[in-house]
């Protein structure tokens, strides 16, 4: 990489975590960060200049980054910190006036290149977003995803992709736009119905999509197409163009004017518009997060096939525990799918569980391996991040059990985060109000003791798609959009004592109307999430009366909707684990 940089005149490249699609999570195709840095996270962007190495990454990761950099040259910049400079800004102290800073136009979003070119302006630096060089670094790239598409039946949609096409145009329009282009993978799922396997865990296609009144148009590999899918596509107004003639396609076009949202698509398609293009946020994005009727009934069914599947994994680690069978966090995580993997719908986990047994559970996104695999004994804590994608609904779950006795300690710190999981769970809020608004909510008891967690408290959950989807979230920054009803949002504050233990409390909750008086209209959340709490870690000596109805009352629901498809002992196991408080 730095000799094409030395032949190019650069003076330095960013490789972000992003694809085309600036996708979250992404293709082996466009692991190019994961690939010259070796960090494995998410989330993550990596500088790489003729004489330094650095990777950026948020709090989620310090601990991984640290450990899979070490014995390397690329120093870890945790992003977020006060201390710690933004990309831009450490270019700017760092390269010199008339250099020119290299990235590829195609996984840099439109929004983020021209913000980028400003900063580095101000110092007299260049930015070039032309930089494609992956290919002659990355002999042994893997091939583009080449996955078989399939059809989301409207039984699980609620929604015929023609009439959804038909809504969206009529925004788009509205707009002043004549059509719209859209690169983001899961907005594209979601409109034309179609999943796929193309991105682990993430059930989407990969492709670009093109809407406008003479019809729509798919851009993909066409080998994905089956003759069914080429059928089911025709019936709803789409054909199918080819994946990699996406920049010709995007000449050729004969619409006037084109909305693209300059946050999720990326700089050199938008360079290619040119004046027809008309930048705004897709409009697809709010419908897409506010579940339909279908979706939420689908997603309440799904709840309850997982949450069984949650007892039984449950009873069945704490048993083996108890009887001192060998049980390592990789069991954890075979364990979960077994169950899962049982439940009518069933397609995939929804993300890579997260099994942190004592002073792994302070890694926020740890994901044990062969080497990490820790063995788990009859004390500590283990908390379990996990998930499940059904074609009815995703699911998205964290509890955190003691393993044997649990110190005084230990239920201090579970309780001041179920305080604020309970705070947030239940609070009625006005219509408009923000996730930034109601993000202290969850965070309150843990200031009040100098305690707090650096990563969001909640974000959107998609419906048997990403796990993570906006444009709703619920954290310390400020995030415009407001809660609304139909939007699906996880609830889920933690604790994290480094070398210690980590726990969070997490519940899937949906936005729901509360009440309507001379005030205006108030909303609250309905909890989702069906799967007791571990009762053995509540310390009530710092629980008010109203913080313990809830715990009793959020059981008994827990007891009543799955409890019918238990069979002894887990149903006896379920039992004691919802009695009250």
């Amino acid at each position: 990489m730095r000799s094409l940089l030395k032949s190019n005149g650069l003076s330095a490249v960013i490789i972000p975590q992003s694809d085309p699609h600036l996708s979250e999570y992404i293709s082996a195709h466009w692991q190019a960060r994961r690939m010259l840095s070796g960090f494995t996270g998410s989330a993550g962007d990596l500088v790489i200049t003729l004489d330094k190495a650095l990777l950026w990454t948020d709090s989620r990761y310090f601990l991984q980054a640290a450990d899979q950099l070490s014995g390397t040259e690329i120093v870890l910049m945790k992003d977020g910190l006060t201390q710690t400079p933004s990309i831009s800004k450490w270019l700017c102290d760092n390269l010199h006036k008339g250099e020119t800073v290299g990235v590829d136009g195609m996984v840099f979003s439109v929004a983020a290149r021209d913000t980028l070119a400003i900063e580095l302006a101000a110092s007299g630096i260049n930015l070039r977003s032309d930089f494609d060089v992956l290919d002659q670094v990355w002999t042994d790239r893997p091939s583009l995803p080449d996955c078989p598409i399939f059809v989301h039946s409207v039984e699980y949609s609620g929604e015929a992709a023609k009439d959804k096409i038909a809504t969206i145009l009529s925004k788009v329009h509205a707009n002043g736009a004549d059509a719209l282009f859209v690169s983001a993978l899961d907005e594209i799922a979601w409109t034309l119905n179609i999943r796929s396997n193309d991105v682990t865990y993430n059930p989407v296609v990969t492709g670009f999509m093109y809407l406008a009144d003479g019809g729509a148009v798919l851009l993909t590999n066409p080998a994905k197409v089956t003759p069914e899918v080429a059928e089911y596509l025709s019936s709803q107004g789409v054909s199918v163009a080819d994946y990699n003639n996406v920049k010709g396609f995007l000449a050729d076009v004969k619409e006037q004017t084109i909305q693209v949202d300059p946050s999720r698509s990326a700089a050199a398609i938008v360079d290619i518009l040119s004046d027809r293009a008309i930048c705004a946020t897709s409009p697809i994005l709010m419908l897409k997060a506010c579940k339909n009727a279908v979706q939420i009934e689908g997603t309440r069914h799904a709840m309850v096939r997982d949450g069984v599947a949650m007892v039984k994994s449950l009873y069945e680690i704490k048993r083996r525990v108890v009887e001192g069978v060998t049980t390592t966090e990789l069991d954890v995580a075979a364990i979960l799918l077994k169950h899962r993997s049982q439940g009518e719908h069933f397609v995939d986990e929804s993300f890579g569980t997260i099994a942190g047994y004592g002073a792994h559970g302070a890694i926020v996104h740890y994901e044990a391996d062969e080497v990490s695999n820790a063995t788990l004994a009859p004390s500590g804590l283990l908390l379990i991040d996990s998930g499940a994608q059904y074609l009815d609904g995703t699911t998205d779950i964290t509890r955190t059990i003691a393993l044997g006795t649990p110190t005084a300690a230990e239920r201090r710190d579970f309780t001041l985060v179920m305080k604020g999981h309970i705070a947030l769970g239940s609070c009625i809020f006005p219509e408009g109000t923000t996730g930034h608004q109601l993000d202290a909510l969850a965070r309150q008891f843990l200031w009040h003791d100098g305690l707090s967690y650096l990563h969001g408290t909640g974000h959107g959950v998609g419906h048997f798609l990403n796990v993570h989807e906006g444009p709703q979230s619920i954290r310390l920054n400020y995030v415009p959009t407001p809660l609304t009803p139909g939007m699906i949002t996880s609830n889920e504050p933690g604790l994290y004592r480094e070398g210690i233990h980590g726990i969070r409390c997490e519940n899937l909750v949906l936005t729901v109307d509360a009440l309507e008086n001379e005030f205006g209209r108030f909303l609250k959340f309905e909890t989702l999430t069906l799967c007791p709490f571990d009762r053995d870690l509540f310390d009530l000596s710092i629980m008010s009366p109203a913080e313990i109805d809830w715990v009793n009352d959020y059981h008994n629901r827990v007891w009543e909707a799955l409890s019918p498809y238990l069979d002894s002992p887990e149903k006896d196991w379920l039992r004691y684990s919802t009695l009250p408080l």
